[in-house]
C-alpha cells in the first residue's frame, strides 16, 4: 500500500535520532501525560458510578420505592390506599408502616434509632432486609409478642444479642399527676441485619406492625403504605399518577425525593471532578504545542527543501499534524486501556494497597460503605475518548500552521 508522503514523513519525524532526542522526550512526556489523564479520568468516574449504584441499591434495601401517608401521620383504611396504588402497572407490592422515633437502652448503654413497624410477610415483598438478615427471620416477628429485629451496629452498640431483652422508650409520654412520664416497652430480640450501610445498621428497628400501633396508640391506624415498583427509576412518574389518584388527602414520596440531597451532591462532585480531570488531560495534550513548536523550529532545513521540491503549504501542515495526531492517539489509547484495566480489578488493587499501608482507607461510618466500588460505563468511556482527541488534534493547529507558513528563502540563509 501506497502512503501519502505526508503521513510517511510525519511517522518519521516520531522516530529519535541523537540530535533531537530531547525534543523525542519532551514528545514521550506529552504522551505519557495524556495516558495518565485519560486513565485518571476513567478511573474517577467509574468510581464514583460504582459509589452512587451501590449505595443506591442499598437504600432502595431498605428504602420503599414509593410511600404514601398521610398529612398528620394517620392513615385509616391504608388496605383501600394500596389497592389504588396497585392499579398501576409499574406497582408490584404495597406494605403498611408505622414509623417512629425511639430510645433503646440495654446493659446500661443508650442509643437513639428509628423504629418501624411492619407486616413481616408484606414488607418482605416491598424491600430485601430478609435477605440480609444475619440471625434470626423477619418472619418471626408475631403480633403481641414483642419481638424486635436489630441492625447490626445497633446491637452491637447495646451490646444484645438473641433473646435479649431491649428496653424501647418513645417520645410520646403520658401525663399523669406526677407529671409526664416517658412511655417504654421491653422487647425480645429474635434477629438481627446488616444491609452493609452504616446509616441503617446502626439506627433502624423494627417490629411488628400491631405492636407498633400499640405503642403508638394509633388504633386501626398506620403511617403510610411502602411501595416496590418494576423499574425503581420510574418513581417520580408513578408518584405523580399516584398524587393525582389519590387527591390531596395523601402526601406521595418516592425515593429521590428522600435522598435528593445526597444524590445531587454526586452529581455535582461527579460534574466538578470531570471538569479538572478533563483539565489534566489539555495540560498534557497541550504539551504537545510545545514540542511540535520544537521539531519545527528543528525541521526548518527540512521544510524549506520540501517546499522548494513543490511541496504545498497544506501538506506541510499535514505532516506535523499527523505527528501530533499520532502522539495524541497513542496517548489517549494507551489511558483507555490503563483506566478501563485499572477501574475493572479496584476489588483487588485497593484491598492490595489497604494491606501494604496497613491501613483501612474507607470507613463505612464516613463513606457509608467500605470499599471502592467500580462501574464502567461505556458512555464515559467514549466521551473521555473524544474529548481527549479532540484537544490532541487542536493542539496541533498552530505549530503545523506555523510551518506551512515558513519561507524557503529565509529558513535556507543561514544553512
Amino acid at each position: 500500500m501506497q502512503w501519502p508522503f505526508e503521513v510517511l514523513i510525519g511517522l518519521r519525524y516520531l522516530r529519535a535520532k541523537r540530535r533531537n532526542g530531547f525534543i523525542s522526550f519532551i514528545s514521550l512526556i506529552s504522551i505519557v501525560g495524556i495516558a495518565l489523564g485519560v486513565a485518571a479520568l476513567i478511573i474517577v468516574l467509574s468510581v464514583m458510578n460504582g459509589f452512587q449504584k451501590e449505595i443506591r441499591g442499598r437504600i432502595l434495601s431498605v428504602a420503599s420505592h414509593v410511600e404514601i401517608s398521610a398529612f398528620d401521620g394517620r392513615l385509616p383504611q391504608w388496605q383501600g390506599v394500596a389497592k389504588v396504588a396497585e392499579r398501576d402497572a409499574h406497582v408490584v407490592a404495597a406494605a403498611p408502616f408505622v414509623n417512629g422515633q425511639g430510645l433503646f437502652s440495654a446493659y446500661g448503654n443508650v442509643r437513639g434509632g428509628l423504629v418501624r413497624g411492619i407486616e413481616p410477610v408484606l414488607e418482605d415483598k416491598v424491600v430485601d432486609v430478609g435477605q440480609h438478615m444475619l440471625k434470626g427471620r423477619l418472619e418471626a416477628l408475631k403480633p403481641g409478642q414483642f419481638g424486635i429485629v436489630l441492625g447490626v451496629e445497633l446491637a452491637r452498640q447495646l451490646n444484645v444479642g438473641m433473646g435479649d431483652k431491649v428496653t424501647l422508650f418513645t417520645p410520646e409520654g403520658t401525663v399523669t399527676p406526677a407529671g409526664m412520664i416517658p412511655r417504654y416497652k421491653q422487647f425480645t430480640v429474635i434477629g438481627i441485619f446488616k444491609v452493609d450501610m452504616f446509616e441503617y445498621d446502626a439506627s433502624l428497628a423494627m417490629i411488628h406492625l400491631q405492636d407498633a400501633q400499640v405503642l403508638s396508640r394509633l388504633g386501626d391506624t398506620v403511617s403510610g403504605v411502602r411501595l416496590k415498583l418494576d423499574d425503581p427509576m420510574l418513581a417520580p412518574l408513578v408518584k405523580a399518577n399516584l398524587q393525582q389518584a389519590l387527591g390531596q388527602q395523601s402526601q406521595v414520596t418516592d425515593w429521590t425525593d428522600t435522598n435528593a440531597n445526597y444524590f445531587r451532591a454526586v452529581q455535582i462532585e461527579k460534574r466538578m471532578m470531570t471538569i479538572i480531570l478533563t483539565l489534566i488531560v489539555a495540560v498534557a495534550a497541550f504539551n504537545l504545542v510545545s514540542t511540535l513548536v520544537m521539531v519545527v523550529t528543528d525541521k526548518q532545513a527540512d521544510i524549506a527543501i520540501l517546499r522548494t521540491l513543490g511541496a504545498a503549504p497544506s501538506s506541510i501542515m499535514k505532516i506535523f499534524m499527523i505527528q501530533g495526531s499520532v502522539a495524541g492517539v497513542s496517548g489517549t489509547l494507551a489511558g483507555v486501556a490503563g483506566g478501563v484495566l485499572v477501574a475493572l480489578n479496584l476489588d483487588v488493587i485497593v484491598p492490595l494497597i489497604e494491606r501494604v499501608l496497613g491501613t483501612k482507607l474507607l470507613s463505612s461510618e464516613v463513606y457509608m460503605i467500605d470499599y471502592l466500588p467500580s462501574d464502567v460505563q461505556l458512555g464515559d468511556v467514549s466521551t473521555i475518548t473524544v474529548i481527549a482527541l479532540l484537544l490532541a488534534l487542536l493542539a496541533t493547529l498552530y505549530p503545523s500552521w506555523r510551518a506551512a507558513r515558513t519561507q524557503p528563502a529565509e529558513a535556507l540563509r543561514y544553512e
